[in-house]
């Protein structure tokens, strides 16, 4: 009999619950959960396509020594033996742990607890630092606490919401159509987007702002010193529960003492900024949502304590439909925060800084010492792995190889770096190529633990899967080190949910309620208990035993005076500032249908079709000056390097402003890693990395010629200088192009399709005088790889080609389809795929557009499925409606 399980996506910080349903012959379906108070049902494009990455291509299966298959065992002692030598000789600060916000709490829990209670160092850090530390400073400025004060039914009975550094639409799907849901329901809801690019997000705003990048921190200023001209302030609130009001005043009047200055430095219309103010200053239900676009930056902290200053004057927070709102990027983001995972952080919310904190968790955890300062945050830790200041980094879960600034940097880290271990699902991954140990680590669906998402949900995931190979889960990995290590005592688990009490325990020791973490009430689940645990929001105590949808309602705050802080602001504009010789700012951030370096969701043919390979984004005014076309290959370029991507010339990117994805690496375009143009400048405060702003340069990039090959293997396209490539549904993908042209295109084609000798189901097109080449190979009738060359870009559409992989063999008519490059009738090319959901192509929108009628984003998705799923490929319908 079949059998459900409940569990939660391991995509975004939503943490939409997910039901996976077991067949008696291991098939696995996967559904949203109805009951799941994140999603309530609803999935995103990633969440439904979940099922198509559950395979074991590409797993690390096995532990590996110098590259060599070894045991458990040996794999452990080796681990355990070069930290403890390295201990012994370096002192414990030349070890170091870099973590991630994929893991399970209690995986970083164990961590946390080894590096900073037994090895005595502070040096673990979290790829969270690159997206969500500016906003732990923050919260803690104002609010004495890493407290996101809401919850996610804010955004639905709000009567304004403000959307600043966020594209939802893509980055936050479910959550954004909740929004969107809201909004049909209650016409009056207003929603206002800043952003310099007019996102999918934006297209769905009743006002966007595409300010100048970086100006952010002005916009709000300007905004508090109107709402207090304007009268309102909430006299009662900030009286009595703020402190440093008027010195915040102060420091915006300096700042932004018109309106008119403000719109000037932000590069928006005098009206567009009145309009903001005025419905945010009558608007009392007001919501500001802030993510990515503001927290990475040079200046992100400052810039989310100055939306705070908005929200604390009017006293517009802790009341339902109101309140600062920042949405959380990875799905245990915030389960690291609670556990200390930061290298600024002790655990449950305590300081390093504290003598008292220190005290208090060396004696719970009986440990041996306690650093008594912060440790390398992500950007230095990598800085000092390359002067030898860090001799031995173990690396989990994460790829710092592609993810941060300077990449190139990380690289040449790692490459010196005495000892580099990497725990990690996947066998091939940038930085898994500089590791001396792998340990094969369980991933979704396979492990058991405890994740919180965006507003503080605790949600547990749980296996349905057996684990591959020989991989353990990550607690288990750590464990079993920090027993080698002479530490057996304090690490002796039995199973995750000893973890998982043991840190429900500290969260109340000696808490009291002075501090906002605080799950004590879940310090006793037994195995059952842990089991059918239903999600529920932090604090969870005696005194909120169902949880605490959210907090400040009441005044009281986390500061030593118990009231919230202003603080006073004074806008930076980026570090790196654009000239004659980069006169553009190049913007990095995701897409709507991958994650992070796509380890995942580069193994859905569905995912893959929508974006198939790195592009930049131009505004067509850029694109005249720099001569770039559209579709064509180019080049950007920073002072620290450059990248060939493809072009998409568009009127929804800022005029002198780029846009790159983050996405793609070795593993799938060696000439699309963007990170590497990034210089390794940080917020003072949070460490976090400027990501968003940097000088840059485009120009064409010229190639003797282009071409696409479709295989049923990997394949690796020698000769080709530029290549990306992409899963379909049975076949990989490759975009190539090239610099000089080869003799003969049919021995390359052999060199390429070939992986034996002969010419058997082969079948090929040349035309010298045109450069012209198609090829295609066959396996028993069937399809097996194809290649089509020629001298620019007027190739053969790549749809309908995809389509003839699906089928067993091939007619007379659709051989000849690959050699003429045309296809074998008009149906077959669907076009690019627009709705990954439900594998909806734009010609098949089109055609219902035109030929059926079809005029409004509802007709199309109940006629055509389109739209009707996550609905975040809505706005590129409503783009295809307009054009007709």
């Amino acid at each position: 009999m079949a059998k459900a399980i409940k569990t939660t996506c391991p995509y975004c910080g939503v943490g939409c619950g997910v039901v996976a349903t077991v067949s008696d012959q291991g098939g696995v379906t996967l559904a949203g959960d109805p009951d799941h108070p994140s999603n309530y049902g609803r999935l995103c494009s990633k969440g439904s396509a979940l099922a198509e990455t559950l395979d074991q291509e590409g797993r690390l299966l096995t532990p590996q020594v110098a590259g060599q298959s070894s045991t458990w065992d040996q794999a452990l002692d080796k681990v355990a033996t070069r930290l403890r030598e390295t201990i012994q000789t370096h002192g414990p600060d030349a070890v170091a742990f870099y973590v991630s916000g994929q893991l399970m709490t209690e995986d970083y829990y164990v961590a946390n607890k080894l590096m900073k209670g037994f090895i005595g160092s502070a040096n673990i850090d979290t790829n969270s630092r690159l997206c969500m530390s500016s906003a732990v400073v923050a919260h803690k400025r104002a609010f004495g606490a890493d407290v996101m004060p809401g919850c996610y039914e804010d955004l639905e009975r709000a009567k304004l919401i403000v959307l600043t550094g966020s594209n939802a639409a893509w980055c936050h799907p479910v959550l954004f159509q909740r929004m969107m849901e809201s909004k049909r329901e209650n016409p009056d809801l207003q929603i206002v987007v800043i952003d310099p690019r007019a996102t999918p997000t934006a297209e769905t705003a009743d006002l966007h702002l595409a300010l100048r990048p970086g100006s952010d921190a002005l916009l709000f200023n300007g905004l508090l010193v109107y709402l207090e001209q304007h009268g309102e302030r909430n006299a009662l609130f900030v009286n009595q529960a703020t402190t440093a009001c008027d010195e915040a005043l102060s420091s915006a009047l300096l700042d932004a003492p018109s309106i008119e200055h403000v719109a000037r430095g932000c590069g928006l219309a005098l009206q567009e900024v009145e309009q903001f103010y005025r419905l945010f200053a009558r608007t009392e239900r007001v919501v500001t949502v802030y993510s990515q676009g503001i927290n990475q930056s040079t200046s992100g902290v400052d810039k989310i304590n100055a939306i705070i200053n908005c929200h604390l004057l009017t006293g517009r927070i802790g009341r339902p439909g109101m309140g600062p709102f920042s949405l959380t990027g990875q799905p245990n983001a915030m389960g690291g925060r609670e556990v200390g995972g930061l290298a600024n952080q002790l655990a449950a919310h305590m300081e390093i800084e504290s003598v008292a904190d220190r005290a208090r968790v060396k004696a719970f955890w009986k440990a041996p010492s306690i650093p008594q300062q912060g440790g390398l945050k992500a950007v230095e830790l990598f800085q000092a792995i390359e002067s030898g200041k860090v001799k031995a980094v173990w690396i989990m879960a994460s790829n710092p190889a592609v993810t941060l600034p300077d990449s190139d940097q990380v690289r040449r880290a790692l490459a010196k770096c005495e000892c580099v271990i990497v725990s990690d699902c996947m066998a091939h991954t940038d930085t898994g190529q500089f590791a001396h140990v792998q340990l094969p680590s369980i991933t979704w669906g396979e492990r058991s633990g405890m994740v919180t998402s965006t507003e503080r949900r605790l949600s547990r995931q749980r296996a349905f899967r057996a684990a591959p190979g020989m991989a353990k889960p990550d607690w288990w990995i750590i464990s079993q080190v920090a027993q080698r290590m002479g530490f057996g005592e304090a690490f002796d688990y039995d199973d995750v949910n000893q973890v998982f009490r043991e840190h429900a325990a500290l969260s109340g020791f000696e808490n009291n309620g002075s501090r906002a973490f605080d799950i004590s009430l879940l310090a006793n689940l037994d195995e059952t208990g842990y089991e059918q645990l239903t999600p529920a929001q932090w604090p969870v105590t005696q005194l909120a035993a169902k949880g605490t949808p959210r907090l400040f309602g009441d005044g009281v705050f986390f500061t030593p005076d118990q009231k919230a802080h202003f603080v006073p602001v004074t806008h930076r504009m980026p570090s790196g500032t654009t000239d004659r010789c980069y006169p553009l700012t190049l913007n990095t951030g995701r897409v709507r249908d991958h994650w992070h370096t796509m380890t995942r969701t580069g193994l859905s043919p569905r995912l893959a079709s929508h974006t198939i390979e790195p592009y930049v984004e131009i505004h067509p005014q850029d694109a005249a000056k720099s001569e770039v076309s559209n579709g064509a290959l180019v080049e950007v370029q920073s002072a620290l390097g450059a990248v060939i991507v493809r072009a998409k010339v568009t009127p929804s990117q800022r005029v002198g402003s780029l846009f790159v994805p983050m996405h793609w690496n070795d593993q799938f375009a060696e000439t699309g890693r963007i990170n590497k143009l990034l210089p390794g400048v940080v917020d003072p405060l949070s460490g976090q990395p400027e990501f968003k702003q940097v000088p840059a340069t485009i120009r064409p990039r010229v190639f003797a010629w282009h071409g696409f090959l479709f295989s049923r293997r990997e394949l690796q396209p020698r000769g080709a200088v530029y290549w990306a490539r992409s899963r379909g549904a049975g076949f990989w993908r490759y975009e190539i192009a090239g610099d000089s042209t080869p003799e003969n295109w049919a021995e390359m084609a052999r060199s390429y399709l070939c992986s034996k000798g002969g010419d058997v189901g082969w079948m090929e097109y040349t035309d010298r005088a045109a450069n012209r080449y198609r090829a295609a190979r066959f396996e028993d009738s069937k399809l097996e790889s194809c290649l089509f060359i020629g001298p620019d870009l007027q190739l053969p559409a790549r749809d309908w080609i995809a389509a003839l992989f699906e089928k067993p063999t091939l007619d007379t008519g659709e051989r000849a389809s690959l050699l003429s490059g045309h296809a074998p009738d008009n149906k077959a090319d669907v076009g690019k795929t627009i709705c990954a959901c439900h594998g909806v192509g734009e010609k098949r929108i089109l055609e219902g557009i035109r030929i059926q009628g079809l005029n409004s984003v509802e007709q199309i998705a109940e006629t055509l499925k389109a739209g009707s799923g996550c609905g975040s490929c809505v706005p590129e319908i409503r783009a295809l409606l307009a054009a007709g």
